[in-house]
């Protein structure tokens, strides 16, 4: 298994750089806001951040491509950074602190380091393959997390977004059925739902619709946290444009209650 700590690093120098970019503008009164065709919202923000991780980038690994949510896909090649300049954007206009930059490396279509970093909360997920799941505020200060043991959806926590997407996919029934068979259910959203997961506060979370950059950096975080990602249709890792992140030992029960209805 190829050593990625150098990538790792890397990584969390680009959010250090977001970090930076992100907390200067959070709450700015002179914030600019767009709105995409699909309209979602864009802020000069997302813009700055992409645009900085993609300079550093050309620069340190110049043959590596880069695919992000707010600009063009460059390059080519088995190594591909998956970027998420601001996951929360409504939550960073509004002034909630629950958004983050997320940074992953997928090489040979696997997901193999990412970081995850929430500075408006002061915190810090990263994982690379082989290596565990880690949070803290750097590298030289990290403790390792791990999911939850919970064995029975009657025990169990599930964190979700929102309930829209389930009925436009034709799941909104059995994601009810997931709401009503499960302990406890909150939306925290986005990919604050997903980090705990890893560090065993919740036991589940998904979402009906998702894009790569969404979901990339969640994968490996989860699943070197002892964790199971993967797709509603039960295809591991970011690539199905929706995904189920559990503790494992009930992911297929809660796969089975979203499938769509007939």
């Amino acid at each position: 298994m190829a050593d990625h700590t150098d990538d790792l690093r890397l990584a969390h120098i680009l959010a250090d750089d977001a970090d930076s970019l992100t907390m200067s503008r959070f709450g700015a009164r002179s914030l600019t806001i767009s709105t995409k065709p699909d309209n979602s919202e864009v802020t000069d923000a997302d813009l700055a951040v992409e645009d900085s991780v993609r300079r550093t980038l050309s620069r340190i690994r110049s043959r590596d491509a880069v695919h992000g949510e707010e600009r063009a896909d460059t390059g080519d090649g088995p190594r591909r950074w998956i970027i998420d300049p601001i996951d929360g954007t409504a939550n960073f206009l509004r002034g909630v602190p629950v958004w983050a930059t997320l940074i992953a490396l997928s090489v040979e279509d696997q997901i193999v380091t990412s970081v995850v970093s929430a500075p408006a909360l002061k915190r810090r997920w990263w994982a690379a393959r082989g290596l565990g799941a880690w949070s803290g505020k750097s590298l030289a200060s990290a403790t390792p997390i791990h999911v939850s043991n919970v064995r029975s959806l009657n025990d169990a926590f599930l964190s979700y977004s929102s309930l829209h997407g389930w009925v436009e996919n034709r799941r909104g029934r059995g994601f009810g059925e997931l709401m009503r068979s499960v302990w406890r259910s909150r939306a925290f959203g986005d990919f604050w739902s997903y980090m705990m997961v890893a560090e065993g506060v919740v036991d589940l979370a998904c979402e009906p619709e998702l894009g790569l950059h969404d979901m990339a950096a969640l994968d490996v975080i989860v699943t070197e946290a002892g964790g199971k990602f993967t797709g509603l249709d039960g295809k591991d890792g970011p690539w199905s444009g929706n995904a189920l992140a559990s503790n494992g030992f009930l992911h297929d029960q809660a796969l089975a209650m979203i499938q769509p209805q007939e």
